[in-house]
């Protein structure tokens, strides 16, 4: 298993407050016509903490794998981390995430070391498909294929579930299994300079890339933390997801998987502009927008939405990414 390196935890972050990674997507921008509503996203990870102030509007009942009789706490942090680059939402205090109004449906595969089994996994992924989940997140990895693991996330895509999933942090030329299969998003991280982050892995198997240098969400105790890694620039393509669906929920995983593609902004390693890009959520709700608007053939301009709660200011182990 790889370790995350926990750089800090920071409770004296003033409140409430928009990590920069949310800010760099243009995430803001797209929450004045989109915000993830009743958009349901399963995180197979660790759990979820229940009781932080950031994620209590988000947090639904979801499913502990490990243990079926008890809810899916999280004893490690990493799930809760994730869960809120996704959602979460302050409310006037805390941060904000990419999706403030999706729901999060926890379903807690790995242990507190943050390990698990295939066969784990795969049971969190029919459990999505079993309580129509419309986006699943699985940020960790594995540099071995299993045929078990693969069959589990085509049955996903094919339920129409859109499936992202971390690259991973090896720093090699190729993403980690699940990333790697066509039917997922596979989502490298950046740094603050509109790089390649160094450890994440890189190559033609990726299809995006996302902030994943130092950043700060949800920890368990209502706490902050600031981790890096592509588990969580994999949160942020799950939350973007989310504002797409929310506006057309007809769209199919491929069809999201294009839009996000298509709008991404440009990215450098080693000095040279490379052919994927980085997630732009606001450009690509715009071109979703657009493109309905078109379809309709109206010839007024795309006027903004109005929302109620539009938010204003790796037997194999898996290993986390």
């Amino acid at each position: 298993m790889e370790l995350l390196k926990r750089f800090a935890i920071n409770v004296s972050k003033p409140s409430p407050f928009i990590p920069w990674g949310i800010r760099r997507i243009q995430a803001p921008k797209a929450w004045r016509y989109a915000t993830g509503k009743k958009i349901r996203i399963a995180v197979i990870d660790t759990g979820l903490d229940y009781g932080h102030r950031d994620l209590e509007h988000a947090a639904r009942a979801g499913y502990n794998v490990l243990q079926p009789h008890l809810p899916p706490h999280d004893d490690n942090g990493h799930g809760t981390h994730i869960a809120g680059t996704i959602a979460a939402s302050g409310s006037g205090s805390g941060m904000t995430g990419t999706a403030p109004d999706a729901e999060i449906y926890p379903v807690k595969a790995f242990d507190q070391m943050g390990s698990a089994s295939i066969s784990d996994i795969v049971a969190g992924i029919e459990w999505c498909i079993e309580h129509r989940m419309h986006i699943i997140n699985m940020s960790f990895g594995m540099r071995r294929d299993s045929l078990a693991l693969r069959e589990a996330v085509r049955r996903a895509h094919r339920a129409g579930i859109v499936i992202v999933s971390s690259a991973g942090n090896d720093g090699k030329r190729r993403a980690d299994y699940p990333a790697c299969y066509p039917e997922v998003i596979s989502v490298g991280a950046t740094s603050r300079k509109h790089q390649v982050l160094g450890m994440s892995n890189r190559g033609e198997s990726i299809d995006i890339y996302a902030p994943g240098e130092k950043v700060m969400s949800t920890w368990p105790d209502g706490d902050y933390c600031v981790l890096s890694g592509t588990s969580m620039a994999a949160g942020y393509v799950s939350g973007a997801a989310a504002l797409l669906l929310s506006i057309d929920r007809k769209l199919t995983p491929g069809q999201v998987k294009k839009i996000l593609l298509q709008s991404t902004t440009p990215v450098s390693h080693a000095g040279r502009r490379i052919k994927t890009g980085e997630l732009n959520a606001w450009a690509a709700v715009r071109r979703l927008l657009r493109a309905r608007h078109m379809r309709s053939g109206a010839d007024t301009p795309i006027r903004r939405r109005t929302l109620a709660s539009t938010v204003r200011t790796h037997p194999t182990r898996a290993r986390r990414a």
